[in-house]
């Protein structure tokens, strides 16, 4: 243990964070690239090409909103960071890990969200292996499941 309060625990914490948003924006991002590149407009869309479709477009645009939004609370959490590492005292830690349990729920939610979304606006075509686009899914996945979020509530 320790003797006086330290940031220790945030920083390990913060750091698992920028993973997980980091994951959610590269599944993102190769969201929009297969379903400019590759997607076929659904059968009804009344669209020639899946990036018209207006669902699709909505459904993207949650997506960066909401990674957008956990980039802003990480970022914040970054600076609480920054303060309890230049003053660790009972005050600015335990500020810190409340700003980073925030964070961790966020980054957990769009990590997990992105990647299930990928599949389903990209359609059937994305899950094929040549893609490998399930990577995203599994990294969330997996990488989630180390810090589990439910714990982060009761902070």
């Amino acid at each position: 243990g320790y003797d006086r309060p330290t940031a220790d625990g945030a920083i390990f914490q913060i750091i698992q964070a920028a993973v997980d948003l980091g994951i959610a924006k590269a599944a993102i991002d190769e969201t929009v690239d297969f379903v400019r590149t590759k997607s076929r407009a659904w059968i009804d869309s009344g669209v020639d090409h899946a990036w018209q479709d207006p669902y699709t477009i909505q459904a993207i645009g949650d997506l960066r909103l909401r990674a957008n939004a956990a980039e802003a609370v990480l970022e914040r959490a970054g600076l609480a960071v920054d303060r309890a590492v230049a003053d660790p005292n009972e005050k600015t830690v335990a500020e810190a890990q409340i700003a980073v349990a925030e964070s961790k729920i966020l980054t957990t939610e769009i990590a997990i969200i992105a990647t299930n979304k990928l599949f389903e606006l990209a359609g059937t075509r994305s899950t094929l292996a040549e893609h490998n686009l399930d990577r995203h899914w599994r990294n969330a996945r997996t990488h989630t499941l180390h810090d589990p979020v439910r714990w982060k509530y009761a902070i």
